[in-house]
């Protein structure tokens, strides 16, 4: 009888891992590794803006370069999400993240030897292909990877990895600036590209998918071609100042009318790229325009603070990179905290304090001026990484829990897409009110200069400081300081508004009366 009952207990299944394997971790690593390559190209081209409108460092590029050199990238990644999703649960996801892999990592190169500020948006262009090849693979990996026990706690990680990657890439872009030449800062990707790509093959599942959805091609062109002339309308007014010419007015409009046309096309089509269907769900549309406008005040932010450091403060890109480390550590103590957060106290109200905290950041900006130290400056910085670590992991484990399992590649996708659809728009809306308040605000002080030298130095901070010392006018240079200063003050408040739109979007569509439907009725 005994030996009846021992060979019962043998034969009983084991209980289930209490933390995740060894290999799964190693998977882990390799999923959070291929994002952060991604995210560090985010914003690894602040730091260097400064230098590449430099025509003897850099590559002379206007201030609506400099913008599309860092929109190229987030626009054609936003965009390609959609499609990229779908490649994946179509191809599968594994070959998918190594193709994108190979596409980011010859971008990279071909950016680093660009010869003209038009070649090196195109060619950011090609790496934000790759990114949206890469990124719907790693969130749909790790769904296959880990199940319920585990996948919050994975999902928690790779969001704060996201924070993290924004957050450190200026430091190593000033470090590398600081020793060689600014195409230097796309290298860095090679090796990485060469790691994820072993670690690939060595730990990530490799099964193609069975779910064979067809392609929608018209779904991918207005898309494109829709937020391609709203970006373009909402930089150009800026750069121009003028915000009726008929050229601005009808990119708006028409970029407007063609996004209408392909959330139509989507409601109609019987596999989509992107399922407009899923917004159905009030917790899932909530999360994703949270998501959405917390990545919109974090880059636009980071667009204006190189500048501020550098520009107003005379930073060097190493100094500038390690001044704005401090907001990796509110990423650091977010991510992991929201978490525990959540299962205590909820999405609702967790999200919310969240983006009200990055709001208080983003606000904070206002109290600094071109004689403020940085300590204030930092603590600002550590609440837009506290508010953003604790606001991104939450909201993307919402929206993939609506998800069925055979819609993981593109659901990823959509969460993505917004995180870009908000970068790319928080860095043409912000650089755009950057630009427009600056020209207001320095062109009185240009009276008495001859016309072309007036415009010229009116384009931006940078330009209005060479023409000053050309022509050894240090007040000049103060009047451009105190210019910067003051649009950088609005551009906060745009961006502290933004968040807190967010946390009221989170407040009602989380609100307790809101029954989320099931993931089989978005599928």
């Amino acid at each position: 009888m005994a030996a009846h009952n021992t060979a019962t207990t043998a034969a009983a299944p084991a209980d289930p891992p209490r933390s995740p394997t060894g290999r799964q971790w190693l998977a882990l690593s390799v999923l959070v590794l291929s994002q952060l390559a991604v995210w560090l190209d985010n914003t690894v081209l602040n730091v260097a803006l400064k230098t590449l409108a430099d025509p003897d460092e850099g590559l002379g590029a206007s201030p609506n370069q400099l913008q599309w050199s860092i929109s190229s990238y987030t626009l054609v990644f936003a965009v390609l999400l959609f499609t990229g999703g779908v490649l994946a649960d179509r191809y599968g996801h594994r070959r998918l993240l190594l193709i994108g892999m190979l596409v980011f990592g010859a971008a990279s190169v071909w950016a680093a030897y660009s010869g003209s500020a038009d070649e090196l948006i195109v060619a950011r262009g090609v790496m934000g292909l790759g990114s949206a090849l890469i990124m719907p693979a790693t969130l749909a990996l790790i769904a296959q990877v880990f199940d319920e026990r585990h996948r919050a706690m994975a999902i928690a990680i790779w969001s704060g990895s996201s924070g993290i990657a924004i957050a450190t890439g200026p430091m190593i872009s000033g470090a590398i600036l600081d020793h060689f030449w600014w195409g230097a800062i796309f290298l860095v990707n090679v090796p990485i590209v060469v790691l994820c790509a072993v670690g690939s093959f060595a730990y990530l599942p490799g099964a193609v998918a069975k779910v064979r959805k067809k392609f929608d091609p018209l779904g991918v062109l207005f898309s494109t071609a829709g937020l391609f002339a709203i970006v373009w309308g909402v930089i150009e007014g800026g750069h121009r100042n003028d915000w009726t010419g008929p050229a601005v007015l009808g990119s708006l409009a028409g970029g407007t009318v063609l996004v209408a046309v392909f959330v139509l096309i989507e409601l109609r089509v019987s596999s989509p790229g992107f399922d407009v269907r899923l917004f159905r769900n009030v917790r899932f549309t909530g999360a994703s325009v949270a998501v959405m406008l917390t990545f919109f005040g974090v880059n636009g932010s980071m667009y204006y603070t190189s500048f501020y450091l550098q520009g107003v403060h005379g930073q060097t890109p190493l100094e500038c990179g390690l001044s704005i480390a401090p907001v990796a550590l509110g990423v650091l103590l977010g991510a992991p905290l929201s978490a525990r957060l959540v299962r205590l106290y909820g999405v609702r109200a967790v999200v919310t304090c969240a983006m009200l905290i990055a709001a208080v950041g983003f606000f904070g900006y206002v109290f600094l001026d071109e004689n403020s130290g940085l300590g204030l400056f930092w603590v600002f910085l550590v609440l837009q990484g506290l508010g953003m670590g604790a606001a991104v992991a939450p909201t993307t484990e919402a929206i993939m829990s609506v998800l069925p399992a055979d819609r993981t590649g593109a659901g990823s996708a959509v969460n993505n897409s917004m995180r870009q659809i908000g970068g790319v728009l928080g860095v043409a809306v912000l650089g755009s009110v950057l630009a427009g308040v600056y020209r207001n605000e320095i062109t009185p002080k240009l009276d008495g200069l001859p016309p072309e030298q007036a415009d010229a130095a009116g384009e931006s901070p940078e330009a209005t400081r060479l023409l000053a010392q050309r022509l050894s006018l240090p007040r000049l240079s103060d009047f451009a300081d105190q210019g910067f200063v003051h649009a950088m003050h609005v551009a906060s408040v745009v961006g502290a508004a933004a968040a807190v739109f967010g946390a009221a979007i989170i407040w009602w569509t989380f609100r307790r009366t809101a029954l989320p439907q099931r993931a089989a009725e978005n599928g």
